[in-house]
């Protein structure tokens, strides 16, 4: 027998919708399905809002490249993810873009071989990576302070090889990663495709990806059952400033030169596209297909603006209100998850 109808209970109470919606059920029985689907209705509105303002917009060859621009912000972006899935944070990532721009194009122009001179720029990345995680975590500073002090180092290392000077004359081959295609699919993307791949089996599929959850969720926990905090952290670190020095060779072979100033502003990009794709700022939760979207988004905007004529300055103003946007949103999908839970 069924209970008697309650008219004081609206359908548009979150418990009959998750009772007679199977389809919403799943979605928000999951807060990260239900933050993804959210960011993925925010990037379609935004395809179809630009696709009104430009023509040019909506063609094959400019989301192809959309993708060739959003590559570097994607492999960086990746690392970011599980850096502040652990609670973490780095700053240098802009900064050590460049350095390895600079480092890499430097032992070219030098007759370094190509493959020697990729190793070396990523090698300094390691190093800064390195430094940023031994010192969080040895001598408990707080992240933003530490890797806000590498951002100086790194920028003046690129300064100090090159002072305000291009690099060019770089080998013919120098491209060879930015501008060559394996099949129909250009390098940037395919190297983009492997590094998610990577960090989205290590991160739902290997004990350290179990392990850098656990640290974020409540770091004295994971300790007492046995998790290698440090050695975790400095891990995080280390790939971290290896993925912003591989974006950094992406980008500068892709414009044919090593410059000291490029990613000015880069970290904001990767901090906007992590939060952008759902990540928590408290650590312990965050996927990386959900930063691949806030990336993209990101790329979309920026494209989007480019073609409606919209002067640099408002296009930072844009990204500002998303990001603040996205923060919004997320606090108040966890309000809501937890008042359905709580109703359920």
């Amino acid at each position: 027998m069924s209970p008697p109808h309650d008219p004081s209970r609206s359908l548009h109470e979150p418990t009959d919708i998750m009772n007679t919606n199977p389809a919403i059920r799943w979605i928000i029985a999951d807060r990260q399905r239900l933050q993804t689907v959210v960011t993925l209705l925010v990037l379609i509105t935004m395809i179809i809002v630009f696709s009104f303002f430009n023509q040019r917009f909506l063609t094959l060859a400019n989301f192809q490249n959309v993708a060739r621009n959003t590559a570097p912000l994607i492999i960086s972006a990746s690392a970011m993810t599980m850096v502040m899935i652990a609670r973490g944070l780095d700053l240098s990532v802009g900064s050590v873009l460049a350095a390895a721009s600079v480092v890499a194009a430097t032992l070219a122009v030098h007759g370094v071989p190509l493959p020697i001179a990729f190793a070396g720029a990523l090698a300094l990345g390691a190093v800064i990576g390195f430094a940023n995680g031994a010192i969080i975590v040895k001598m408990r500073v707080s992240p933003i302070i530490v890797t806000l002090g590498a951002l100086n180092i790194a920028r003046g290392i690129a300064y100090l090889i090159t002072p305000s000077a291009i690099l060019v004359g770089l080998p013919r081959n120098w491209g060879s990663i930015g501008t060559s295609s394996l099949g129909p699919l250009p390098v940037p993307i395919v190297l983009a495709a492997i590094v998610v791949a990577v960090y989205a089996w290590v991160s739902r599929a290997t004990k350290f990806g179990k392990h850098i959850y656990a640290v974020g969720g409540n770091e004295e926990a994971a300790r007492l059952s046995g998790v290698n905090v440090e050695r975790t952290l400095i891990t995080l670190y280390v790939l971290s400033g290896v993925m912003a020095a591989l974006a950094g060779l992406v980008l500068s072979t892709r414009v044919g030169s090593g410059d000291p100033n490029i990613g000015v502003g880069f970290e904001l990009e990767v901090i906007a596209a992590v939060i952008i794709g759902g990540t928590s700022l408290s650590g312990g939760e965050g996927r990386i297909f959900g930063t691949v979207i806030g990336a993209v988004i990101v790329g979309v905007l920026s494209n989007g603006l480019n073609l409606s004529g919209v002067e640099p300055f408002w296009q930072y103003v844009a990204q500002g209100l998303v990001l603040i946007t996205a923060v919004v949103v997320d606090k108040r999908v966890n309000e809501g998850v937890l008042r359905m839970g709580a109703r359920a």
